[in-house]
Order: structure tokens, then C-alpha cells, then sequence
């Protein structure tokens, strides 16, 4: 596959086919670039968006007519919900969030500044910051990104041989499709977890961990079986 930065890459981890981001994610090489553009991307979308599938709920908030929004649910723009998407009791979108088709934000779950790709999963007790979620990746209960650093420093994205300076006091982390983040597990910021891998349950998860593989803990990742 190339060296470490060529993984990831937005090419790498994403099917860019599987999110209506897809125009903000090929203008940038990698994903974290994007962050800072989404504000302005969901303004620009929201107004193309076909009326009859979805409705301007508020100041920048578009949601589709087939979306599942619970009366509890707390939506701040700029949002998009894509259709079919489930926002179930008590999730609290703060803005600047997109949220795939069919995908499902859970009760106590807050999202600040996010990308989820289709049929992502964050069902239960979740934090979601500065960050892009690939198709179908899912997040165990509990399990939140981190996305500011203690000592308040701009993010590096850290790997075998790479380091790579974001300019970002904020991000959280960057999943690839079809990641399993184990519950109460911790994404420490500037972590990017490449396509197909699973975490287990109460990780603390730093750095670049590589695609098709099993994180037990920074010095235990075992490559699948294929």
C-alpha cells in the first residue's frame, strides 16, 4: 500500500460515493484539511438541496423528510441530516455536522464539527469532535474522541516514519470505513485509524493505526486474518 502517508490519505480510508461530502473531501489530500471547510460546505449544500426531499428546520438546519428526528433530539446549524438517518433521545448536535444516510446518533451523544459518513454508528453516550467517520463505522458506547490536547498545542498526526503538523488546535480523529471502535475506548487527538480495523473496548488509541488490523493496545496491533 505504500508508505504511512499515503494511507491516510482521503483515497485511502474513504468511498467518497457513501457521503453527500463527497465535493468539500476531493478538494483536500488529507482528511483533517476539510475540517475548518465545513461550516461553509453544509451553507452552500443546504441551499441546493432538492425541497422535496429534505426541509429547512431551522437557520441552516436541513433535514430529510425520511430522517428520524426524536422531539428530545437538540439540532444547532449549520446541520444536515441525510435521509433515513435516525436521531434518537437526548443527542445533542451542536453544528457543523453532517449526517450520512442512514446513520444513527444516539441517546447522550454530542457531535460538534463532524463528518459521518452513511450508516455510520454512534448510538449511546458518544462524543464526536473535529472528526470524519467513514461508511459503517461504528462506535461502541462510550467511546469519544478526543480533540484537544492538554497542553492546548496545535495536533501532529503521528506514524512509523511520519509526522505531520495539521495547524489544528482541534481534531479529534479520522476513521476509516467499516472501523469497530470497542465501548468506553478513547481516540486521542490527531488519531487516524485506517479502513476495516477494529479497536477493543476501553482503548486509549493515539497515532496512526493501520488499515485490516486489531488494536489490543500501542504495542499489540495484529494484522487480520484474510
Amino acid at each position: 500500500m505504500g508508505d504511512m502517508s499515503e494511507m491516510i490519505t482521503v483515497s485511502e480510508l474513504y468511498d467518497l460515493k457513501e457521503t453527500i461530502a463527497s465535493e468539500l473531501l476531493k478538494e483536500v489530500t488529507y482528511p483533517w484539511e476539510a475540517l475548518p471547510k465545513i461550516h461553509d460546505f453544509i451553507i452552500s449544500l443546504g441551499e441546493r438541496l432538492p425541497k422535496e426531499i429534505y426541509e429547512e428546520r431551522g437557520e441552516h438546519i436541513w433535514v430529510a423528510k425520511s430522517a428520524k428526528v426524536a422531539p428530545t433530539a437538540c439540532l444547532n446549524g449549520p446541520l444536515i441530516v441525510d435521509e433515513d438517518a435516525e436521531i434518537r433521545h437526548c443527542a445533542f448536535v451542536r453544528g457543523n455536522a453532517i449526517v450520512g444516510k442512514g446513520a444513527v446518533v444516539g441517546n447522550s451523544t454530542e457531535l460538534k464539527n463532524v463528518i459521518l459518513f452513511n450508516k455510520v454508528q454512534v448510538p449511546h453516550y458518544n462524543y464526536v469532535g473535529d472528526s470524519i467517520l467513514g461508511y459503517k463505522s461504528h462506535m461502541g458506547a462510550g467511546s469519544i474522541t478526543s480533540n484537544v490536547k492538554s497542553d492546548k498545542t496545535l495536533v501532529t498526526v503521528k506514524g512509523e516514519g511520519i509526522s505531520i503538523e495539521t495547524g489544528l488546535k482541534k481534531m479529534g480523529a479520522m476513521l476509516g470505513d467499516n472501523v469497530e471502535v470497542g465501548c468506553n475506548s478513547v481516540l486521542n487527538p490527531g488519531t487516524v485509524i485506517g479502513r476495516n480495523t477494529n479497536i477493543y473496548p476501553t482503548s486509549m488509541v493515539r497515532g496512526v493505526i493501520p488499515a485490516d488490523s486489531i488494536y489490543k493496545k500501542a504495542t499489540e496491533i495484529a494484522g487480520k486474518r484474510m
